[in-house]
């Protein structure tokens, strides 16, 4: 199935395994925001209730800094819905925390890890230019 719109998260290709793994989460969940992304709750054939999960399929991608940087500049640009994830989130253990380590820097200062991004397919690939599938 073909999807008009596209959820893809975008990764620095110098994390840690279980960086790239908890930051895709984060991500994520800021993409799952968007209720109207989600599909309908699952249920196991014992009618054991599930969470919902997005309704199209979520590419992980990956690329340098420069990569990063230049995404994030045509994600902000073209006003798609993007969720960031940057180097001080790492020592943060908190939600209002980590919303005060994004806030205390300028956007083109941001030390980007790592950003999820949703909308037209077309929009998001332009904005992924350079990124490569994560492997």
């Amino acid at each position: 199935m073909r999807f008009d719109t596209k959820i893809a998260v975008l990764l620095r290709d110098d994390l840690q395994v279980w960086q790239r793994v908890n930051v895709t989460a984060f991500l994520a969940s800021g993409i799952a925001a968007n209720p109207e992304l989600l599909g309908e709750p699952y249920a196991d054939a014992d009618g054991t209730p599930y969470l919902p999960m997005f309704r199209q399929p979520v590419l992980v991608l990956v690329g340098d800094s420069d990569v990063l940087a230049a995404a994030h500049e045509r994600a902000v640009r073209r006003g798609l819905p993007t969720a960031v994830f940057t180097e001080e989130l790492f020592t943060t253990g908190h939600d209002e925390a980590n919303r005060a380590a994004v806030r205390a820097v300028a956007r083109d200062d941001l030390k980007l890890v790592g950003m999820a991004v949703h909308g037209p397919r077309n929009a998001v690939d332009k904005v992924l230019k350079g990124a490569v599938l994560h492997p």
